[in-house]
């Protein structure tokens, strides 16, 4: 009778999640973990991208905020909404400072996750608290650059969807969709959260 207590598993011991072994590579935080990277990289890449070929992705910062094509595929400046047109901004220093910012927002915020992703490694087995703050924290920052500055501000505010020629719009979407899918990830409920060293 003792020895058969003594041999039973503890209570809630099917539930704990198990270490190692091929199967580790299935579990949540491994999961959590790559999508962090994915999008740390993806940022890394636009950001180094837009860095070392500068005057491509400046043409479409400049277009989208002067809204010289808001008007569904017609020449650019002409037909434009001269109830809208306000909202330009055409001054090419003012571009350039936005564009500059946006860069800056971009290598921020994919340096933060590619630290996240540090943490992911070694908090293994610890909770990952930190992890999961930093990955939430970059995620964030990357929704809203896409989603509030694309979508919300490049979109509607600059009528980037009337423009046939530079409309980011469906990029932002996706980027927007991936980052939001991964922060749920994240915080799903699991025991994988909680310390067990």
């Amino acid at each position: 009778m003792t020895h058969q207590a003594a041999d039973a598993p503890s209570a809630g011991a099917s539930d704990a999640p198990r270490r190692g072994g091929l199967l580790a590579l299935g579990t949540l935080p491994v999961v959590a973990a790559v999508l962090v990277a994915l999008n740390a990289l993806y940022l890394l890449l636009v950001a180094f991208g837009n860095i070392t070929d500068f005057d491509t992705n400046q043409a479409f910062v400049h277009h989208v905020l002067s809204m010289d094509t808001t008007n569904f595929g017609q020449p650019a400046g002409t037909d434009l909404d001269p109830h809208v047109m306000w909202r330009a901004i055409t001054s090419p220093i003012l571009q350039n400072i936005l564009y500059v910012l946006l860069i800056a927002w971009e290598a921020a915020a994919g340096i933060l996750l590619a630290v996240a992703v540090v943490f992911w490694i070694r908090e293994r087995g610890t909770g990952y608290r930190v992890a999961r703050r930093l990955s939430t924290i970059g995620l964030l920052m990357l929704l809203l650059l896409f989603f509030g500055g694309f979508t919300v501000i490049g979109g509607e505010w600059f009528q980037m969807w009337t423009s046939t020629a530079w409309n980011g719009e469906d990029p932002a979407f996706r980027n927007s969709v991936l980052a939001l899918l991964t922060v749920i990830v994240i915080h799903l409920p699991s025991a994988h959260w909680q310390d067990r060293s």
